[in-house]
């Protein structure tokens, strides 16, 4: 879990809602994140939770995390008894290690998706049985595999 924050000034410190709105998140969501220990639990004034400003930078650092496709629980690894200033401990090179072979993985299926795809774009198969080429072959040579092309050219006739 992140520090708790030091404590200024009564007037610095900021309401739920104030928070909520600038980081564009529900206050709602705001509590969640403390529940679970992404943030540290704030100080109250009559009863109502009142943050320092700096709580926005942690809030960026989780809409990131969260952006970057991390999940919730590394998340909290990241967050978890960090010192605000200090360099990223080695749970972070661990963390990003991991997620960079993960993003690459996700790369790299998307990529053999569009070829999928543009290949399904030049296809004239009349059901998918018909064109197990495009299903089990890359594109060759930027062509479709299909026997059938989408798009028969003057005086073809199909069956």
């Amino acid at each position: 879990m992140p520090p708790a924050p030091r404590r200024p000034a009564p007037d610095l410190l900021l309401p739920i809602g104030d928070i909520a709105r600038r980081a564009g998140l529900q206050a709602s969501a705001i509590r969640y994140y403390e529940r679970i220990g992404l943030l540290p639990r704030p100080a109250r004034r009559g009863g109502q939770r009142r943050y320092e400003p700096s709580i926005l930078e942690w809030l960026s650092l989780i809409a990131l995390a969260r952006e970057a496709g991390f999940t919730i629980r590394e998340i909290r690894q990241l967050v978890r008894d960090f010192q605000p200033g200090s360099r990223p401990a080695a749970r972070w090179r661990e963390l990003a290690a991991r997620k960079l072979t993960e993003i690459d993985t996700t790369i790299q299926r998307a990529e053999r998706m569009r070829a999928v795809l543009r290949i399904a774009m030049d296809c004239g198969c009349f059901r998918l049985e018909d064109c197990r080429a495009l299903l089990d072959a890359g594109p060759l040579e930027g062509r479709s595999p299909c026997v059938l092309p989408a798009q028969p050219s003057a005086g073809a006739a199909y069956l």
